[in-house]
């Protein structure tokens, strides 16, 4: 049996969530000039005013390496002349003036990252990452979509099969799950979501699911024999799958075993019935537009997650909440924009407004998740919020991007093509989270295919943005410049609070003065096509970690920072908007995450979360 604890905490306040357990997250990194990098974890529930011991242990004899307690900052570097040969390292925190007990001793990253060997599948490749505790012991584990001949939508063939793998990091397999011929593989199909949705410490795994999909323990769900792929290769929709059942099934994150599976709502039919005024404004009968699904995580009561399985895009759009209970899933509500055909003269103000991505926030301050689905917004009761009009886009960034005004804003990019021109939508804006009101806007009637919006330049107060024609923007939508070639992921990696790109499995950091981008670090591995194959704070400092493959296919690498840094923060996986952006960051097409604060130069210390942490005791 198991005891999941709430540990309480001095900041719990009305609508404090449900957040996991996280040991101290210690890495030791070694550089190659022979010196060892070591950083922490700030907790969200712990004190401001803690301070961190730095333990070294050789041979079973531990030596404090601080005269006086770390207040300022959690990282520390040992020169190569300090470090002793296999030495493990620990950290006491000093509350109030008493130390707490070390954690766990970590050894040293003798190559400068990570490797977490992985059991790969000939004809696959290493795809889209998810971040979990899926044991309840404060770590976090991997899990990984394998992807063979993936297809998207507006493409006709056979796909593999999608198979999902869960590893612990010293590489430890814990099952896989092979959802089977009737999922088809590529990124708009292949939405899963890793979260402790029922408070019991460990997380669960939530994803569409079909006739013949085998969970972890090799249980098959429904028929096993039906095969639904349309094989006439002189189709349209030859390789698609429009008709069978389709379900969601709740996997548990240890076993991997399905613990239920429901019917998938909503169903495809009708399957003409999808079409709209996004995108390029057309419909179609052959299986495109009523196959684009999406997901995500939300805190729509304010304290306990519901996971939220969406589909479609450029037309009628739905959303649909669930919540895993006591081993049940029931359904919160649904929000669905409606059937619509050409010229879609009677269409909902909230069709075609859909995106290749999405984001969970708080736009209004109420305590409660909205769902962020490129130019709308969905309540946290499944009701309209608003929507700007903006149509269809393929990239979207919400966070507090001005400090100087209050709230969320929004940074979006659309598309312009086809019969949508006419409409002169705006090829980038950005808007207020709460209102939808839109702060500027440019290039109208553009079709504009990227767009990434992050702090690179300290000379201008707030995040810049680019993507499309003008370069490079503040805050306030004036150009001031030329923009970086990196448009995809942007990490905080180096000391400053300004945030660094991610480009070709390398971290360059924009000169503001030169006007160029600088290699600052430079792997051997690779990424996925739109960037890492995770990115997020999943160890050490407040600095987030890149997740790539080996060059072989056969191992993935963990990539920390070794620069020391001053600033001091709480691990961003603390922050409620970060951690969930984590969770849909395999979503489509994917994004980086960020946080419900202004995080960059000239920032202020952000207030601490409102948490109730739950600890699984295992007896």
């Amino acid at each position: 049996m198991f005891l999941a604890v709430l540990i309480s905490d001095s900041f719990a306040q009305e609508f404090s969530r449900q957040a996991e357990y996280l040991d101290r997250g210690l890495v030791a990194i070694k550089s190659e000039d022979g010196s060892v990098f070591l950083s922490w974890r700030w907790l969200g529930d712990e004190p401001d005013d803690i301070a961190f011991h730095v333990y070294q242990t050789d041979k079973g004899v531990s030596q404090r390496l601080t005269e006086k307690a770390i207040s300022d900052r959690t990282c520390f570097s040992l020169a190569a002349s300090e470090v002793t040969l296999n030495a493990t390292y620990s950290i006491a925190s000093v509350i109030n003036g008493s130390e707490q007990p070390s954690s766990a001793e970590v050894p040293v990253w003798q190559n400068g990252y990570l490797e977490i060997p992985i059991q790969p599948v000939d004809g696959y490749r290493l795809g889209d990452a998810s971040a979990a505790d899926l044991d309840g012991d404060g770590q976090y584990e991997i899990i990984l979509h394998q992807t063979s001949n993936a297809k998207d939508n507006s493409h006709s063939g056979i796909t593999g099969q999608p198979i999902l793998d869960a590893y612990k990091l010293d590489g430890s397999h814990l099952w896989r799950i092979n959802l089977g011929r009737n999922i088809r593989d590529g990124e708009h199909y292949t939405q899963f979501m890793v979260y402790d949705l029922d408070g019991d410490g460990r997380a669960e795994l939530v994803c569409k699911t079909a006739d013949g999909t085998v969970d972890g323990q090799g249980r098959v769900i429904g028929d096993g024999k039906a095969d639904y792929r349309i094989q006439d290769e002189s189709s349209r929709s030859y390789g698609r799958i429009l008709s069978g059942p389709e379900f969601l099934t709740v996997f548990d994150g240890l076993t991997g075993a399905a613990l239920q599976t429901v019917d998938y709502v909503p169903g495809r039919e009708p399957i003409d019935g999808w079409g709209g005024i996004g995108g390029n404004g057309g419909n179609d009968n052959y299986g495109n537009r009523c196959d684009r699904f999406l997901a995500c995580v939300a805190y729509l009561d304010g304290e306990r997650p519901s996971v939220v399985f969406c589909r479609g895009v450029y037309g009628r759009t739905v959303l649909v909440a669930w919540d895993w209970r006591n081993g049940k899933l029931q359904q919160r509500w649904m929000f669905d924009s409606g059937i619509s055909y050409p010229p879609f003269a009677d269409v909902s103000a909230y069709s075609g407004m859909g995106g290749h991505s999405l984001a969970v926030a708080d736009v209004d301050s109420d305590g409660k998740d909205e769902i962020v689905y490129q130019s709308m917004v969905i309540d946290d009761d499944g009701s309209g919020l608003h929507s700007s009009g903006l149509r269809h886009g393929d990239a979207m960034h919400v966070s507090d991007m001005d400090p100087n005004r209050p709230g969320l804003e929004i940074f979006t990019i659309h598309e312009n093509e086809g019969d949508t021109v006419r409409f002169q939508t705006p090829g980038a804006a950005l808007r207020d989270a709460q209102t939808g009101e839109i702060l500027w806007s440019h290039s109208p009637g553009v079709d504009v295919p990227q767009g990434l919006a992050a702090d690179i330049d300290p000379r201008h107060p707030g995040y810049e943005a680019w993507g499309g024609p003008g370069g490079l923007r503040n805050i306030q939508g004036e150009p001031i410049g030329p923009a970086p070639r990196a448009i995809g992921f942007a990490i905080w990696w180096d000391g400053d609070l300004t945030r660094e790109l991610f480009s070709r499995s390398s971290v360059v950091k924009w000169n503001w003065e030169t006007e160029q981008e600088e290699r600052i670090f430079a792997t051997d591995a690779w990424g996925t096509r739109r960037g890492p194959n995770l990115q997020a704070d999943l160890l050490g400092d407040w600095r987030e970690e890149m997740v790539l493959s080996n060059r072989a296919g056969t191992a993935l690498r963990i990539y920390s920072t070794t620069i020391p840094t001053e600033h001091r923060l709480r691990t961003l996986m603390h922050d409620s908007q970060y951690r969930l952006s984590i969770a849909w960051q395999n979503v489509v097409y994917n994004k980086p995450p960020h946080p419900s604060f202004f995080l960059g130069h000239g920032m202020q210390p952000p207030p601490p979360p409102r948490l109730q942490i739950i600890r699984r005791q295992d007896f």
